[in-house]
Parts: structure tokens; C-alpha cells; sequence
């Protein structure tokens, strides 16, 4: 399609589907490819650019002295036929672009508006950039055009695929998709936004692919077949397409034929509009696509612009209406020139040109989703606006050399370059038009969803939009109005593992993906609180993790409690030890001037029952949540009042080997030695001793309050730390010796001929108390926390009880039940038997 005009716009489109290219060897006469399958969107799309132009020269205030033209192309989607038409508009081929003997006029084109396709585009832009002609693309992406060092006369109207690749990104995380499959097409386009997603989707960590598979050209059935089959066996649901719509047509045949339904599509700006695909037939294998669609527009006066087009019936196969006869034909099913004899006889019909636009059927005349029209309209007017500006340049004042302008006698196409890096106008849409440093639009995409209605036709709705600003991709969504199609009418789900909850952790399935992991439930101790969370974390070190390992709790607190079983027996058995020493104290009191208590020296059995409740209420400070204080005096009180204890028995002790001495001829002298100042003084001596030692261990290293979390890793046992092993062994120790001292003394006097001789009960009791002791060590080593608070309560109590009984048992016997024996004869072994 042509039009002459003072300068000229050039135009590449794709007007038809397939081609069929002729032999082109050296040996056959030259031919032209043949075009086949007309689109009817790719017409309405160059009819678009000449509206624009159309509609500019009607404009008095923009170019009002220059008239523009246009020469438009069919490309067939072919790169060597777009390539080819590129190069016939740039270098003036055609017979009505022909410049002054002096070379000085108007380029052939100033500009061109296309290509559709990315691959056509870099091949021509490569080769125009070198010259610097400025080409204006309406639907080219790939994001490898935006190098300005390769391509520095490019721009579109059409965002990059950089930005449409994340605002997909947006859309798989908005649903919670990370698991899905790549489909692209063959070509500049298809890798490089493949390479694109690929990068993306690994610095968003947003998901992984299952599968990318490279769509062939043609119709390759058997690729077509292998790459079904994988999407069929894959557990991914979510498919993303980067093609073009001949591409899909191929596919979707295939898709149909293997049956694969369930399958949320997900289309690029390519084929999201596709009219060839909304047909019922493959509404239930496709029906609730969602894509992305580059901005819709309106051009007011375009729809009454498209009824006035007319064939030209004198001039069939002219130079400059073919476009429009072919339209005409593939609209009506008619022909202008039969192809052949007889035709018309077998049922062909011929064009009259009087046909009526107004009723057909078709998307033709419908604008109400103008998209590439609307950026081939943007493409035009920039052109336009860039050339206004150049020629609206003030002699003198120029940006160019010497501050000249650039003129249209001698217009260079880098002039324009120039004034097009410049171009910021306002749609009446109310668009705004502008390209940044790289020759890139504002970018912004719309939402699309296919909903399948109920007659099974399709239409195309708007559900969202996605905008660049300084923050990064804004989505917004409508998911009320959009149509799912599956059973459930809700989203569907695309994981290759499922969440895995708090509580576990992720952990890599080998040789898989990184979406693709096991779930591995937290150690004890440590707790995720997040979805899919990569590690667990530990619990502080008075908590612990729940039993569902997805918070933190505080640690169970474990101690020997007044308030449970054990604590409360032993607190019960050592108040009645006590009890029964008050008893038994003051038994001995209202009884003081028997014989049985006169004989036994009653001052040291007074401080021996004393030592004795000393020693069962000492256990109650074992008993209880450890507290400083409390750690320093239990061990403290406890070796004082068995240190008193013991040396009030070994005192004893020593008094009747003294009275069985002096009873001897000559041995009077020995009791004297030890009288009662002497056996006091020897209890305090032998007790200070053992405060000596205790107060040095409390100095040195005190016993304090511990937390231990060694026995139980879910509780905190709270204990007593001994400070010093050596001093608690010294303690022990000194008791032990004074211990078998007592013992062995006591053992060399048993045989003494008093009928009531006190060494055997002394023997009895230290031989009880040592039993006691020699097994209280390992089973103290051995008891872990609260138990070995409760082994030493014991040994205390059963060490004291054992005393108790054996030293007062045998007298209170005497005195309370029988006593006829308390008598001096008796005692002397002179009375009753």
C-alpha cells in the first residue's frame, strides 16, 4: 500500500501467515515468494498507520506545510521478505523514490514504523542503525534491543520483554505458582525472553521451571509430539508461552490431539489477543488463559475510517492496492480476477466491490481492544512529532553544528534520531508518549484473562494491570472477575513440593530443582515459625521448642518441691525426726536424775539431741528452688551438725573407755584428765574445725545456684553447684574420719562388763551411720537433678534416724517401759537381769 507525499513513512506488517518461498537458485528465473493466509488483525494494523498519517495531514498545527506519505509492506512473517522490503524502502528502489542528478532531496522513507517481530527487527535495525534510520517498532520485545551500541536508531511503543518477564514474575507469585513450564518460540524473541525468565525467576527466587521447551517453525509433528508429552507428564500446571500465534496454532493442534486438559496457560503479548485461537473447539483445553497484553487504546474516528475502505476495481494488481483487493477477497470469499477458466461456473463468485463492510462478522471492525493498532498510532505520531520539532527549529539556534537545523531539503535521518530521543506528547487518550535513554516506552501492560462463555465463544477481558514505576512492577488485580477453568473455579495450584509448615524445613531433593524438597521436621530444641522456611533456628537457652516445633516454649523448671510426693514425704520425715528428738529431749529432762540418764552423761546426750534436730532440719534446706543462701548453708549446717553429732559420740565414746580405766587400781588419774571442761572442750574443737573448713569453702568457691540443662534438654534443673569439689570431699571426709573414729573406739570397748554398756550402742549407730554414707556416694554420683538433691535428704535423715534409735531407742525403752531396770544395781549389772 502507497501514497505519495512531500516525505514518506515506511511500514512492515504482518498481513499474512505463511509463505511459501520459490526455487532461488542461479539456474531459475527469479521469483517472488508467495504469501498465503491472510490476518486480518495484521491488516487492520497497517490500516491503523494510515489513519495516523491520514489523520495528521488534516492536523493544521501539526506538519502544516508537508504532507505525509506511506509506503507499507507484508513481511509473510518471514525475516528474508521483511529484510528484503526493510531495504527496498530505505534505499529508494521502487521508481517513484528517485532523488534530484545532485543527490540532494528527501530520503526515500524518514522513518520506519515495525517490525512486528523481534528477529526481523534486529536483522533490519542492525543494518539501518548503521545509517541511522529511525525505526519506530509497535510489537517487537526482546530485551537485547534496548543496546543502544547495536541498534541507535530504535525505538518502540511496545514495552521490552525485560518488563514483561517480571510482570509474569508478579503474577506466579500473586497465585503462589513456583513450579512451571517454559514454551518459547525459535527466534530472537522467544530466547532471549526465555534467557530473560530464566534470570529473573533465579534472582526473585519465585520458583523454577519443570521444563523449557523450544517451539519449532512449521508444523514438526513430531517435535510437536515430544514436547506435549512432556508437558502432559509434568506435574506442572502453570505453562508459560513466549511465541507468536502461528506457533500456537501448531501446538494447540497437537494439545487436542494428546487431550492434555487442566493446564493454566499463561501468554505473552503475542498471542494473548489471538483471535485464530478462540474458537470453541479448543476453549477446554485453553479457556481461562491469562497473559499479558500491551495497553489497549482508543482511536476516536477509526471505525467509520476502516467502512471507507474501498478496492480499486480499474487497478486490480496495482503497485499500491493489492493490500486492499486481498483484504477484500478474503472478507467476502470472493475473487476480482478468477483464478481460472470455468471458476465461476463451479461455484466461485466475483468481487463487485460493492460489498457492505457494515455485515460481516468479524473482529475487523471491532476496537474495542486496540492494542498494536494503538501503538502503531503512537509510532506514527512520534515520527511525526519528532519531524514537527526538527522543522520548527529556529536558524541559528539548531542543536546541530554551528547551531544549525536540520531542514527538509537536506533532512539526514540521525537529525531525526535526533528530535525522536526528544518526543514526549500526550494521546488523546490521555497516553504519554516517551522513550527513555534506550529507545523504551514507558512501560505498562494489561491483565488479560480468556473467559470462556456459555454458548462456548470467547471473550477477552481485562482483570489487572501492570505498571513500572521507580519502586518496580505494581500489580494490581480484579481475581473476582477472572475465569478459572477448572472444576473448582479457583486458582490452581502449581508446586513441585508442597508448603512445607512451620515447624519443618526445607531440604533440597537431589538432582531436582530448588522447588522441589522434602519437608524435614525441626530437631528438638529448635523451631521454624514461617512457611517453607530454609533452616530451623534455636530456642534461647531457657526455652524450648513445642511439641509442634513451630514456637518457642519456656522450659519446664525442675527442683525438689515442698509441693510434690517426694518433697513433701521427706519434709514430713524430717519434721517427725525432729519431733521425736523434742520428744526424747524432754523424756531425758523430767528424767534427769534416773540413774540410766546420770549414767550416761546426761550433758553430752543434751547436745547430742540437739546436734541430732540440727541435723534433721538441716535436710529441709535441701528441699526447695535453690537460692543463693540456701546453697551456702545446706552444706554448711549440714557438716557442722553431723561434725557436733559425731564428736558428741566420739566423746562419749571416750568417756567410757575413761570410767572403765579409772575403775581400774591406778586409774584414777585418767578420768580426772577428762572431765567435763576437757569433753566440752573437745566438741568444740572438733566442730570448729569443720566451720573452719566450711567457711573456707564458701570463701574460696561458694556453692551457688545453677541451671542445668545437661539430664533434660527440655527442662532446667535447678540444683546447687558445689563450688569445689575438694571442699565438699573435705567435708565429707572429715566426717567420715570422726565417723570411724568413733566407730573403732567404740568397737575396742563393747566388751566392757557394765550391764548397760553404752560402747555397743555407740558401735551399732556408727556402724548404721557409715553403711549409710559409703552408699550414699555412689548413689548420689549417680542421681541426676532432683534426685540427688533427694539422695543426700535421705542419707541425712535415715544416718540421723539410725542414730536417733540406736543411741535413745535401748533408754527410752528403759525408762518409759521398763523401769524396774533403771536402778544403779541394775546398771552396775548387780540387779535385775
Amino acid at each position: 500500500m502507497h501514497e505519495a507525499g512531500d516525505v514518506v513513512l515506511g511500514g512492515l506488517f504482518e498481513i499474512h501467515f505463511f509463505s511459501v518461498f520459490p526455487d532461488l537458485s542461479f539456474s531459475s528465473e527469479p521469483q517472488e515468494p508467495t504469501c498465503h493466509s491472510f490476518d486480518v488483525l495484521g491488516f487492520r494494523q497497517a490500516q491503523a498507520m494510515v489513519f495516523a498519517i491520514d489523520e495528521i495531514n488534516r492536523n493544521p498545527d501539526l506538519l502544516p506545510d508537508v504532507t505525509l506519505g506511506y509506503s507499507l509492506y507484508d513481511n509473510c512473517v518471514k525475516l528474508g521478505i521483511g529484510f528484503r522490503a526493510a531495504l527496498s524502502l530505505a534505499s529508494g528502489r521502487e521508481e517513484h523514490f528517485i532523488l534530484e542528478d545532485n543527490c540532494v532531496g528527501t530520503p526515500p522513507v524518514i522513518g520506519i514504523v515495525g517490525d512486528s517481530s523481534s528477529t526481523r527487527s534486529i536483522a533490519i535495525s542492525t543494518v539501518l542503525g548503521l545509517y541511522r534510520v529511525p525505526m519506530v517498532s509497535y510489537f517487537a520485545t526482546c530485551s537485547c534491543l534496548s543496546d543502544r551500541q547495536k541498534f541507535p536508531s530504535f525505538f518502540r511503543t511496545i514495552p521490552s520483554d525485560a518488563f514483561q518477564v517480571q510482570a509474569m514474575i508478579q503474577i506466579l507469585r500473586h497465585f503462589g505458582w513456583t513450579w512451571m513450564g517454559l514454551l518459547v518460540s525459535d527466534d530472537d524473541y522467544g530466547l532471549h525472553a526465555a534467557s530473560s525468565f530464566q534470570s529473573h525467576l533465579s534472582e526473585s527466587g519465585g520458583g523454577c521451571l519443570a521444563y523449557l521447551e523450544v517451539l519449532p517453525w512449521g508444523n514438526d509433528q513430531a517435535e510437536l509430539r515430544r514436547i506435549v508429552d512432556v508437558m502432559r507428564k509434568s506435574t506442572a500446571r502453570v505453562v508459560i508461552v513466549f511465541a507468536h500465534e502461528s506457533h500456537m496454532i501448531n501446538l494447540m493442534e497437537e494439545v487436542v490431539r494428546q487431550n492434555v486438559t487442566d493446564l493454566q496457560w499463561m501468554a505473552s503479548e503475542a498471542w494473548v489477543a489471538a483471535t485464530v485461537l478462540q474458537t470453541p473447539k479448543l476453549m477446554p483445553y485453553i479457556g481461562g488463559t491469562l497473559g499479558i497484553a500491551i495497553r489497549r487504546g482508543e482511536i476516536p474516528g477509526f471505525r467509520d475510517f476502516l467502512l471507507q475502505i474501498q478496492p480499486d476495481l480499474k487497478h486490480n494488481n496495482s503497485y499500491g492496492n493489492s493490500m486492499v483487493n486481498l483484504f477484500w477477497e478474503y472478507t467476502f470469499l470472493c475473487r476480482f480476477a478468477p483464478p481460472h477458466a470455468g471458476w465461476v461456473e463451479a461455484g466461485g463468485s466475483l468481487c463487485t466491490g460493492q460489498e457492505d463492510l457494515e455485515l460481516v462478522k468479524n473482529e475487523f471492525l471491532d476496537i474495542s481492544n486496540l492494542r498494536p493498532e494503538y501503538n502503531v498510532y503512537k509510532a506514527v505520531y512520534a515520527l511525526a512529532k519528532a519531524l514537527d520539532d526538527m522543522l520548527k527549529c529556529e536558524p541559528g539556534r539548531g542543536p546541530f553544528s554551528g547551531n544549525s537545523c536540520g531542514t527538509l531539503q537536506r533532512l539526514e535521518p540521525w537529525q531525526l534520531v535526533y528530535y525522536l530521543e526528544k518526543v514526549n506528547f500526550t494521546t488523546p487518550f490521555g497516553d504519554q508518549v516517551s522513550f527513555d535513554e534506550n529507545g523504551d516506552a514507558t512501560p505498562i501492560y494489561d491483565v488479560m484473562n480468556w473467559l470462556r462463555l456459555p454458548d462456548g465463544r470467547v471473550r477477552i477481558q481485562n482483570v489487572g494491570q501492570v505498571k513500572g514505576s521507580v519502586k518496580g512492577e505494581e500489580l494490581t488485580l480484579d481475581e473476582d472477575k477472572i475465569f478459572w477453568n477448572t472444576e473448582s473455579k479457583e486458582p490452581t495450584r502449581s508446586v513441585c513440593s508442597e508448603t512445607c509448615p512451620p515447624g519443618t524445613r526445607m531440604a533440597r531433593k537431589k538432582g531436582q530443582p530448588v522447588c522441589c524438597s522434602d519437608c524435614i521436621p525441626c530437631s528438638e530444641g529448635e523451631i521454624s515459625e514461617k512457611n517453607d522456611s530454609l533452616e530451623c533456628t534455636n530456642c534461647p537457652e531457657d526455652f524450648w521448642s513445642s511439641p509442634q516445633r513451630d514456637h518457642c516454649v519456656r522450659k519446664k523448671t525442675e527442683f525438689l518441691s515442698y509441693q510434690e510426693p517426694l518433697g513433701i514425704c521427706l519434709t514430713t520425715t524430717s519434721l517427725l525426726g525432729t519431733l521425736i528428738c523434742v520428744v526424747v529431749l524432754g523424756i531425758f529432762v523430767y528424767y534427769h536424775s534416773t540413774p540410766i540418764v546420770r549414767a550416761n552423761n546426761s550433758e553430752l546426750s543434751f547436745q547430742l539431741l540437739l546436734s541430732l534436730k540440727l541435723c534433721f532440719l538441716c535436710s529441709l534446706l535441701f528441699i526447695g528452688r535453690p537460692r543463693l543462701w540456701t546453697c551456702q548453708l545446706r552444706h554448711a549446717a549440714f557438716g557442722i551438725s553431723f561434725v557436733l553429732c559425731v564428736s558428741c559420740i566420739l566423746v562419749k565414746t571416750m568417756v567410757v573407755l575413761a570410767v572403765f580405766k579409772a575403775s581400774k587400781p591406778g586409774g584414777g588419774d585418767s578420768l580426772k584428765m577428762f572431765g567435763a571442761v576437757q569433753q566440752r572442750g573437745t566438741v568444740m574443737v572438733l566442730t570448729s574445725i569443720q566451720a573452719a573448713i566450711c567457711t573456707a569453702w564458701i570463701v574460696c568457691a561458694s556453692p551457688a545456684p545453677h541451671k542445668n540443662t545437661q539430664y533434660h534438654k527440655d527442662k532446667i534443673v535447678y540444683e546447687c553447684a558445689v563450688g569445689s569439689t575438694v571442699g565438699f570431699a573435705v567435708l565429707l571426709g572429715y566426717i567420715g574420719l570422726l565417723a570411724i573414729l568413733s566407730f573403732m573406739l567404740a568397737f575396742l570397748a563393747r566388751n566392757l562388763p557394765d550391764s548397760f554398756n553404752e560402747a555397743k550402742l555407740i558401735t551399732f549407730s556408727m556402724l548404721i551411720f557409715c553403711a549409710v554414707w559409703v552408699a550414699f556416694v555412689p548413689a548420689y554420683v549417680n542421681s541426676p537433678g532432683k534426685y540427688a538433691d533427694a539422695v543426700e535428704v535421705f542419707a541425712i535423715l535415715a544416718s540421723s534416724f539410725g542414730l536417733l534409735l540406736a543411741l535413745f531407742g535401748p533408754k527410752c525403752y528403759i525408762i518409759l517401759l521398763r523401769p524396774e531396770r533403771n536402778t544403779k544395781k541394775a546398771i552396775m549389772g548387780r540387779g535385775i537381769q
